[in-house]
């Protein structure tokens, strides 16, 4: 082989390494950034996990949950006795519509619940009975055990489905009707124009000043995988949700909604290889009337939103991909002091059990 086609072969060699190399380079650079191995921590003493309650999920039984000397643990572990675990009174005249059950003498709570109507709506709207106890001197849900001498039934008013409209106070007064006759009773039902003329303007009140925020990350250049994006969120205290590519930020207190809600893509999340999903958006939520402003869900917000774009080399953005600078997450911060004031002076206060219940 002659000096020259040495060097043409030699030459023609290294262009070639350079061209895989290069394409390598590429391809490692656009490929989704994925989680990046922690030291192993020390074992922890075992706790029960955090996660985001489901609508549906059923609770605990008392055989499953009891603890020592006859008691059964909440959520949070702590002891409380069987006795208490009936449960809260949900009705309130503010956003429902009550019909009094008058009875003769005592009602078990065994047929309180048996006497239940098989769905818990009218229409879309909720639909609840609550028993009087004399026992404890309060209205809460029938619970087995006990003894009720009245009773009250209620349908909600309004909510994000809109306001009660005369087709479903029929159905509440059918279901309510039919509750009373097994339990011996008689109700009372309110006038159905003054109950809707009402139904509409809680409606109106609740869609003008309901408030649901987000804010986009997207990433700078290479993309994220999912595992690339729960980590860095489970620094920040997000925990797993219930529905694939969704995480939450809990409240301070157990059982409450959270306070923010991250979301990605769920088919990425349910990919084969989730690692090779490539992410390029994950949006930040706040539902503002679930939550308590005592919270401080929008600082946190809006902190969180800088922290994950740092951490991931991202930028704040809307939802049409412009970009959102501070000085316009802090005026929609002041914004919102309004909104909350609002909602106090309706005793409808952001967080509250009336609010989470008009504003789902």
């Amino acid at each position: 082989m002659s000096n020259l086609t040495m060097g043409l072969a030699i030459a023609g060699g290294l262009v070639l390494a350079a061209v895989v190399a290069h394409s390598a380079w590429n391809t490692r650079r656009n490929a989704p950034r994925t989680a990046e191995l922690e030291p192993a921590a020390e074992p922890a003493p075992a706790q029960h996990e955090r996660r985001e309650p489901g609508m549906d999920e059923p609770l605990p039984s008392a055989a499953e949950s009891a603890g020592p000397e006859g008691k059964v643990r909440d959520f949070d572990s702590n002891l409380v006795p069987l006795a208490a675990q009936a449960a809260k009174p949900m009705l309130d005249a503010l956003i429902d519509v009550i019909a009094p059950i008058v009875v003769d003498g005592e009602v078990a709570g065994e047929l309180a619940i048996a006497s239940m109507p098989a769905t818990r709506r009218a229409g879309s709207k909720p639909f609840a009975v609550e028993g009087y106890n004399r026992n404890t001197e309060a209205w809460e849900q029938p619970a087995p055990g006990q003894r009720y001498n009245a009773f009250q039934a209620g349908v909600q008013l309004a909510n994000r489905t809109g306001a009660l409209n005369d087709i479903e106070y029929s159905e509440f007064v059918v279901k309510a009707q039919a509750f009373a006759d097994a339990v011996g009773g008689t109700p009372e039902f309110p006038e159905m124009r003054d109950e809707v003329a009402r139904a509409r303007e809680l409606d109106q009140f609740a869609s003008s000043h309901d408030a649901q925020l987000g804010v986009t990350i997207r990433a700078r250049a290479a993309a994220w995988s999912p595992g690339y994006v729960q980590q860095h969120a489970a620094r920040q205290g997000f925990v797993p949700g219930v529905i694939p590519g969704r995480m939450v930020l809990p409240a301070s207190e157990a059982g409450l909604p959270p306070v923010l809600s991250l979301a990605f893509d769920t088919q990425a999340a349910l990919a084969d290889n989730p690692e090779q999903s490539a992410l390029r958006s994950v949006t930040l939520s706040l539902d503002v009337p679930q939550v308590s402003r005592t919270e401080q869900p929008f600082t946190r917000m809006s902190d969180l939103a800088v922290a994950l774009a740092a951490s991931m080399e991202g930028v704040i953005t809307d939802d049409n991909g412009n970009v959102i600078h501070l000085d316009a997450l802090n005026a929609i911060g002041h914004d919102l002091e309004s909104l909350y004031d609002t909602l106090d002076a309706r005793d409808l206060s952001a967080g509250s059990m009336q609010a989470r219940r008009l504003f789902s």
